[in-house]
């Protein structure tokens, strides 16, 4: 593997960056060096041969309206086969500026106004605007939590997919914040549940490359044709290639008729193409990045042992859950006896850690807190310290 920079901390303090600049509001006294481990970009150099292919690129590119080239669509249907053993026809791709405008679009597409849109949180919490946003319900489903474990209610799934009202079923898998990676017999359980039920399934799989040892990550659509035709997987390489500034996303609707409306939805907003350089970031990191994505998963490996360690040595009332895919930590901070207000003083006044709150994602994850593990180990080895110390302080 080539000897990639995964050490070196990028302050974006002055390059826009939506985090950097949330921390600077949050504490305008933050003193440089102190990065935020809230939003899940990364705060590493980008992988070199994406910023010299774009370099490359500029020299010959006319940066007009831009459809899809056959290398771009190849890389794509490539990377799908190569990484996740799917096999994707270039008819079922959809581009989209984001994963998060396609769930809206989804939205729109298959649910009337009014309809329920069952979530299962604690959740990635745009699924809420983009429900309520749209004029639909949200119908909850709370994940379990067991021994330390969250698994899915399929008892409860059943019963709220059962309501003619709700129609369609939003996943998110890998799941964020919680970081399970769903066995193929959960999955083979919620299509059964959405087939039953004559739902729709939209299934954010944005996180599906970010998958640690000992687990595997199984696109829905693979388990079989019925499930195939009733699911829209919304996928991207931003989070696996920090390329979420350049709005590149691939949905992939196997279903000709269900493709359409969403197409339609899409047109209906004015939305028909990507930029030029997206569509050439995504190729490039499909077809020469995936040593360095190799190697951004043996980061979060690490960063993700040293987290369990510190925390069982220093502060064991924190409960450190199993990351199974993401780079996002979801740990419970309930033991130490402080509520949500209390936590995000201590974190942001006293330890300089910005972490995403749990109450982002639902009252569910209320005395939870979630961090990003995708950045150099130095900077996260300072913040354990930081947040050690602050905390005994407190107590």
């Amino acid at each position: 593997m080539p000897d990639y920079d995964f050490s070196t901390l990028v302050d974006r303090s002055a390059l826009g960056s939506a985090k950097w600049a949330a921390m600077r509001r949050a504490n305008p006294a933050v003193p440089p060096g102190i990065p935020p481990f809230s939003v899940a970009d990364l705060d590493l150099p980008n992988a070199p041969e994406i910023i010299t292919g774009l370099k490359a690129f500029l020299d010959e590119a006319v940066l007009g309206y831009t459809r899809p080239t056959p290398a771009y669509t190849q890389a794509v249907i490539d990377w799908m086969g190569r990484r996740h053993d799917w096999r994707v026809q270039p008819e079922w791709l959809v581009q989209t500026g984001g994963v998060v405008p396609a769930l809206c679009t989804a939205i729109r597409a298959f649910t009337a106004p009014g309809d329920g849109v069952i979530v299962q949180p604690p959740v990635y919490y745009p699924f809420y605007g983009a429900i309520q946003g749209n004029g639909r319900r949200v119908v909850r489903n709370p994940l379990l939590l067991r021994d330390g474990h969250y698994r899915m209610d399929f008892d409860g799934l059943r019963r709220l997919a059962a309501e003619p009202a709700n129609r369609l079923l939003l996943v998110c898998s890998p799941h964020n914040p919680v970081g399970r990676v769903w066995t193929r017999e959960e999955l083979a359980e919620l299509a059964d549940i959405v087939l039953a039920n004559d739902l729709l399934l939209v299934s954010d799989e944005i996180h599906f490359d970010l998958v640690l040892p000992g687990h595997r990550h199984r696109v829905i659509a693979t388990l079989g044709e019925a499930i195939a035709r009733r699911s829209v997987i919304c996928t991207a390489p931003s989070k696996s290639f920090n390329l979420a500034g350049m709005a590149a996303s691939n949905i992939v609707i196997e279903d000709a008729a269900l493709r359409a409306r969403f197409a339609r939805a899409l047109e209906a907003d004015g939305f028909f193409f990507l930029t030029t350089l997206a569509y050439k970031a995504c190729e490039l990191a499909y077809t020469r990045c995936e040593a360095w994505l190799d190697g951004l998963l043996g980061l979060i490996a690490r960063n993700q042992a040293l987290v369990r360690a510190f925390m069982a040595e220093r502060l064991p009332e924190v409960t450190v859950f199993d990351l199974e895919g993401t780079y996002l930590q979801w740990m419970d901070f309930r033991r130490l006896g402080k509520d949500a207000a209390q936590l995000r003083a201590i974190h942001e006044r006293e330890a300089l850690v910005f972490f995403d709150e749990g109450t982002l994602f639902g009252p569910e994850g209320a005395g939870f807190e979630r961090m990003n593990l995708a950045t150099p180990t130095a900077a996260v080895e300072a913040a354990l310290e930081r947040l050690a110390r602050a905390h005994r302080a407190s107590s």
